[in-house]
């Protein structure tokens, strides 16, 4: 029941706390949570920007719809998604495989010839669709346990990710915005602390079947 408190306690903050900076070891949960995400295929098309810096912070809030939670916030993520995918990055992950499970070469060589020509074969348009829906796994993964760990977030589609990527150098990385999630404390006067949550009744959304 513990899970489902802390998802009830959570909300997307409006108003962060300006004077409030999140711990080290809190930072470094989300890293590690972020590189835990379960991700297709385990190639991880994904990057995490941790923005702690409030010059940067104000540059982005007029490419965010003057959101203000941007500045507000003690940190700034910002989900990136890879955006030259191709065969080496696949044999990068497989290299990774072997030095981590010591598992034979002739044991994953089929997959991994499997693995390229899916890659090769999608257009470039696919491959940052597909890489985009790992983003959204990400952004799940952190706000549950931003949630556990009672770290305010507000996550945002609400941005322009040609500034963002413009302003913090993304393409120069082969890298593109994708989502973006302030952190932080909310401040004891944001008007959502205490609303309730509306939510559909569970037999709406959920269907059994046995």
């Amino acid at each position: 029941m513990k899970s489902i408190a802390n998802l009830e306690w959570r909300y997307a903050v409006k108003k962060f706390d300006d004077q409030k900076i999140l711990e080290q070891q809190k930072i470094n949960i989300l890293k590690q949570a972020f590189n835990l995400t379960a991700t297709s295929y385990g190639l991880q098309p994904i990057k995490l920007l941790i923005i702690k810096n409030k010059s940067i912070q104000r540059k982005l809030v007029d490419h965010s719809y003057h959101q203000q939670q941007i500045v507000q916030a003690s940190h700034l993520l910002v989900i990136c998604i890879d955006t030259n995918l191709k065969e080496s990055d696949v044999e990068k992950y497989f290299e990774r495989v072997k030095e981590i499970r010591k598992t034979p070469d002739e044991t994953i060589s089929s997959f991994r010839e499997y693995l390229k020509t899916v890659i090769t074969e999608k257009s470039s348009q696919d491959l940052i669709l597909w890489a985009k829906n790992q983003a959204y796994l990400a952004l799940g993964n952190l706000l549950t346990v931003c949630a556990n760990e009672k770290i305010d977030s507000c996550p945002m589609e609400g941005f322009i990710p040609k500034k963002y990527d413009e302003i913090l150098g993304l393409k120069e990385k082969n890298l593109t915005s994708v989502l973006v999630v302030p952190i932080g404390y909310r401040a004891e006067d944001d008007m959502k602390t205490h609303q309730m949550k509306v939510r559909k009744k569970i037999e709406e959304i959920v269907i059994e079947i046995s």
